[in-house]
């Protein structure tokens, strides 16, 4: 008689619901973690001490761990932080500082190599594939292209004056070097490790910059302005200035410029500029008129700005996580002492079952392809 009930209740259940479906009995987990990078804001250790630094983006942002790193100055302090990159093929994060470049092994932690670059380092960039690095010396005269797995510098290409910060195209084709002593952004082919074109020449010295997923557009900050240009970049030509309407430009604490640090949003729906003297973000569209939509007041100076991959985050270097839909902070990165932390070089990192599957960048790179 049971044996009877229960077949008539499953027979009901295909009727009602059509076709059951048997759930597999260990789906993967996903889980999201932003990596923090300290001395993050030059080798200032109150922003969070030394090491890499790991939250849990699903979980409020909670701290999760400290993972122990090198990159010492020559009297053994921990040296500034100048980027952060990584490259799933490799299950590697890798750390920039002053004087060396280092790898780490994204699962168990460990430093798998460091390697002291001649004339220094700053803001490096990956190749979509993770293979390749565009690292810059330290604020010189060359862009290093680097094997990711051994380190090899496997060219050099000159002619800068302050070679900073990099940014490799979704394509893959094109790097993007910003020489902060130049209006003018180089592109190099990503084959050939040659320039093979400019876009510019800007208003004033490049500062921190992003490209659209199309790379049809740059996004730049210049020396001297609170707001930003654009860059054609099929014509290399400036098409636009636009500068932030109600608040007026100061003194800031680092940097030396109004506007440090600039991201779209990944849907490319938003551009949102870092205004370190009024200690604020200005949100504009980041199409034509690139309308001023509003600004958002935090509690420190930004200097840089990134945003989680699927978009819901934007991520101020002064250590505030803000919700992008609502505007509004909702939670604030403090390290296992309770010690509120702040860098500007931090990345997502997704992992499936503990291994890693997918990163974002340390730019507010566009994503729309």
């Amino acid at each position: 008689m049971m044996f009877y009930h229960s077949k008539l209740l499953a027979l009901c259940f295909v009727l009602l619901f059509g076709r059951t479906t048997r759930l597999p009995k260990n789906r993967p987990q996903v889980r999201h973690y932003l990596y923090v990078a300290v001395p993050g804001i030059r080798d200032y250790l109150g922003y969070g001490g030394h090491g890499l630094l790991v939250f849990d983006i699903d979980h409020g942002h909670k701290f999760v761990k400290r993972i122990t790193t090198e990159g010492f100055h020559p009297d053994g302090k921990p040296s500034n932080v100048k980027g952060i990159a990584v490259s799933i093929p490799l299950n590697s994060v890798y750390i920039s500082t002053l004087e060396s470049l280092q790898r780490i092994d994204l699962i168990t932690g460990k430093i798998i190599w460091e390697k002291k670059i001649d004339k220094g380092c700053d803001r490096m960039a990956m190749s979509p594939d993770g293979k390749i690095m565009y690292l810059p010396s330290l604020e010189n005269d060359t862009w290093n292209v680097l094997n990711c797995e051994t380190g090899e510098i496997l060219k050099k290409i000159t002619g800068f004056k302050r070679s900073h910060n990099t940014v490799f195209g979704l394509s893959g084709n094109h790097v993007y070097l910003d020489d902060i002593g130049s209006p003018v952004l180089k592109i190099a082919n990503a084959r050939t490790h040659t320039i093979s074109g400019e876009i510019g020449p800007f208003a004033n010295f490049i500062r921190p910059f992003v490209v659209n997923g199309k790379e049809t557009r740059a996004y730049v900050t210049v020396d001297s302005l609170l707001g930003f240009e654009v860059g054609d970049i099929r014509t290399g030509k400036k098409i636009a200035q636009i500068t932030v309407e109600g608040w007026e430009p100061g003194t800031v604490r680092r940097h030396g410029d109004p506007s440090h640090g600039i991201g779209l949003t990944p849907d490319e729906k938003e551009l949102w500029l870092c205004d370190g003297h009024n200690m604020r973000l200005h949100v504009f569209e980041a199409a034509p008129p690139y309308q001023q939509l509003t600004t958002i007041a935090l509690t420190d100076m930004p200097g840089w700005i990134t945003f989680s991959i699927d978009g819901r985050y934007a991520y101020p270097s002064n250590g505030e996580v803000i919700e992008v839909k609502t505007r509004k902070i909702v939670a604030r990165l403090q390290d296992e002492f309770n010690d509120n932390v702040g860098s500007e070089k931090m990345v997502e990192v997704d992992f499936v079952d503990g291994k890693p599957v997918k990163a974002g960048d340390q730019f507010g790179l566009g994503r729309v392809r």
